[in-house]
This record gives C-alpha cells, structure tokens and sequence, in this order.
C-alpha cells in the first residue's frame, strides 16, 4: 500500500483495519446484548455498528466528521441530551478521535443515568502495533518512514484511561485485550499469523493491539432506605413513664389511713 494514511475511516478499509474492526464488533454485540435501558448513544465511528445486538429501544449514531452516516451531528464535549437521561453510551476510538478527550468524558458521565454504563475501545500504544508507529514516527522526523496506525490525536493507554474513569467516579466492570498479529499489512500475513490471537491472549494479555473497557456510573451517598415501622419487640422494651408509678412514701401513708 503507498501513500499516507491520514485517517481512522481510510485505515479501516485496509487489511489491519478491517482485521481489528471484526474483533471490536464482536465485542461490542457481547457487551450491550445484556444492558438494559431506554436511550443508548454511540459517539462517532460509523463504519461500526456498535449498538445492533442491543435491546435498547431508543438508539441514537452521533459523529462529528461524517453527516453521510450519522444520525446526530454534535460536538462530542456538548451533547444535546439533559443530564442522568442516557442508560448506555458507546465510545469506539471517539477519545483518540476528540480534541478535548477529558471533556469528551466529563461529557459522557453527565448524560448517563446513575448505574448507567460506558463502553470505551482505544489503541494499545504498549503493543507491537504501537511500537511501530512510534518507530514510523521517529523516521519521519528523519526524512523517511510511512506510519502504520492512522496519523490523529494522542492514543490513550489502557492503565491511563482507567484513572480518568475513576476520578469520574466510574467503576471499570470489565476490560480486556485483543488483536496480537503483528503489524504487518498483508490480509495473506494476517491470516497466517491468526494463531497468535489465542497465544496472545495468554501469554502476554496486556499487549493487544486494542483494548476493550465496560465502566458503571456509581453514585456516591446513595442508598436503599428500609422499612421505617418499629417492632413489637422494641415497643414492649419501652421504658415506662415515671408519672404512672407510685411513691413509696404515699403507699405507706395509705396503709397507716386503712389501719385506723
């Protein structure tokens, strides 16, 4: 393949990129067939159905570059949704694609429901496909070299992406690797090399191409308040008012009284 590849949408229709869009749909129809709700989003990525095993009714594509296929045009740091309104939010690649992926995200725990969840993938840049890229990167600045992964924003390291959760207040629920074929652009050297996904995923899990992360938004102060009736047991222990004894000293005047 000559020329540079300058975009996500381009690189997706190339061997490496058709190769890890397969294993992230499968993903993602994993993950949202058992989440439940009424209103769902996926930020951007089109070529990506990332919501087609859901069971969620109300199902909306938002994208900021490609009015072709979206559903919703917005800018993903100001989403048109009133806050705690969506039960499930899709992010495929949309922090790599953001330019303000903090915002991005601060966004995302606005709109969710309380318990609400978001399903996050991003490139590994700890994998051999990001040891390449920046291996590309330091020849270009050399004069030569041709990157592998598309040329965008800052990839986001999985550990990285779990401490922005957690300041959110999210509670990361799963996360995983995936893709462990070498960065290599043959679909023949792709299909050769299928058997490192399995060996991969044993050997050394943590340096997949991709990564793949389900988060819960939790609440902090909330609980489930009980029944507010007292027991019987607790009534009969009540201690007994001090007006309905009787003073010893009266009793032993009565008893002198009934004497005489």
């Amino acid at each position: 393949m000559s020329g540079q590849i300058i975009g996500l949408h381009e690189w997706f229709e190339t061997p490496p990129g058709r190769y890890l869009l397969g294993w992230e749909q499968a993903q993602f129809d994993r993950a949202v067939a058992d989440i439940f709700g009424y209103h769902a989003l996926q930020l951007g990525l089109p070529e990506l159905d990332g919501l087609q095993a859901s069971r969620i009714p109300h199902r909306w594509l938002a994208a900021q570059d490609a009015p072709a296929y979206a559903v919703l045009m917005t800018d993903f740091a100001a989403l048109p949704f009133p806050e705690s309104s969506l039960d499930l939010v899709l992010l495929p690649h949309s922090l790599e694609l953001s330019a303000d992926p903090h915002a991005t995200l601060r966004e995302v725990e606005r709109v969710l429901v309380p318990e609400g969840k978001v399903v996050i993938c991003g490139l590994n840049p700890t994998s051999l496909w990001g040891l390449r890229q920046r291996r590309a990167r330091l020849y270009q600045r050399l004069g030569f070299g041709e990157l592998f992964l598309p040329d965008m924003g800052d990839f986001i390291g999985y550990w990285r992406l779990r401490d922005w959760l957690r300041l959110l207040s999210f509670e990361v629920e799963s996360g995983r690797f995936g893709c462990y074929r070498p960065a290599v652009r043959s679909e023949q050297w792709l299909e050769r090399l299928d058997w490192m996904d399995a060996a991969g995923d044993r050997w050394w899990p943590i340096f997949g191409a991709t990564y793949f992360v389900v988060a819960v938004k939790r609440v902090r102060g909330m609980r489930l308040l009980g029944p507010a009736w007292k027991s019987s047991k607790s009534m009969a222990s009540a201690p007994v008012s001090v007006a309905n004894k009787v003073h010893p000293t009266r009793t032993s005047k009565v008893n002198r009284f009934e004497s005489h």
